[in-house]
């Protein structure tokens, strides 16, 4: 199942499940499910058998070209992302492959949209793309073991860890240049668990105004999702909504000669088959003050 939040022209957003290049409004048929995607996910054990019910009958089902798609969820708790977790990007990096997981958040502010403007900062003009797979949780856990792992995850999306490098490097710590808003544009919707037989098995691939500068396979993570849940489980507790941003492939444009930056009108499209893509142009900041 594809669950989506989105928007019709002046309306709130509302949740809906995609099916066949439309999108079927659950609380329209649903008045007492969850209006938040988070709510809907902690919720998810007592109201699935409804969302499919209500999915399969397509009722008031509306063309995804009507609808503008928004963050899936709009303000997740924790947005986590795992650094230089594939080798070729470990390589591109002049780094070693780490011993211990490389770990950084990425503010909820960021949270963006799957076809939304990525803002070039006025502060810097090093922002860059990092195409990457992200694990959204269903269950709250703490010490959750390899093994058990799978039944933590609730779905998975395409997102992107876009990055101000200038910031970024500017400082041992990666949070800030990692943050800026709306630099963890994600989506297009969240494909539930159950339709990803094996997330370590799909291609992934990131185009900047078509030109393709990524392209791997998720079984090619240093630390697979497996391992960074049980890794990040031991320090936090993981919440229904949270984000792990899996790691990139090779190709980023701070490591071409010489490096390309994105931006204003640069378009990034990254695609992960299976989960869909999210295609974000990139504009400049907007007076926010």
């Amino acid at each position: 199942m594809k669950l989506t939040t989105f928007q019709t022209a002046g309306g709130a957003p509302e949740l809906g499940a995609v099916m066949d290049g439309a999108v079927v409004p659950l609380n329209r048929a649903a008045p007492g499910l969850p209006s938040e995607m988070i709510g809907l996910i902690t919720a998810w054990p007592q109201i699935e058998n409804e969302v499919r019910a209500i999915a399969a009958a397509s009722a008031g089902a509306l063309p995804l070209d009507q609808v503008r798609l928004l963050a899936p969820i709009r303000r997740p708790g924790k947005i986590m992302a795992i650094g230089l977790n594939y080798a070729d990007h470990i390589a591109e990096s002049n780094l070693g492959t780490p011993e211990h997981q490389v770990w950084f958040s990425k503010a909820p502010t960021a949270a963006n949209g799957p076809f939304d403007p990525i803002d070039v900062p006025k502060v810097s003009q090093a922002l860059d793309y990092e195409a990457e797979m992200v694990a959204v949780i269903g269950a709250s856990g703490r010490h959750i073991g390899k093994a058990d792992a799978a039944k933590a995850v609730f779905g998975y999306c395409v997102g992107n860890d876009a990055t101000e490098r200038a910031w970024q490097h500017r400082t041992p710590q990666w949070v800030i240049g990692k943050s800026f808003d709306t630099h963890a544009p994600f989506g297009p919707w969240i494909t539930t668990a159950d339709e990803v037989p094996d997330p370590h098995a799909l291609d992934i691939r990131c185009l900047v105004n078509g030109e393709t500068r990524q392209d791997s396979n998720t079984r090619h993570l240093v630390f697979d999702v497996w391992d960074q849940i049980e890794h990040l489980s031991q320090a936090m507790t993981l919440e229904p909504g949270d984000l792990i941003f899996t790691g990139t492939p090779g190709g980023i444009g701070a490591a071409m000669k010489p490096m390309r930056f994105l931006k204003d009108g640069d378009v990034v499209r990254i695609e992960i088959d299976g989960l869909g893509a999210i295609e974000n142009p990139c504009a400049p900041e907007p007076d926010r003050a």
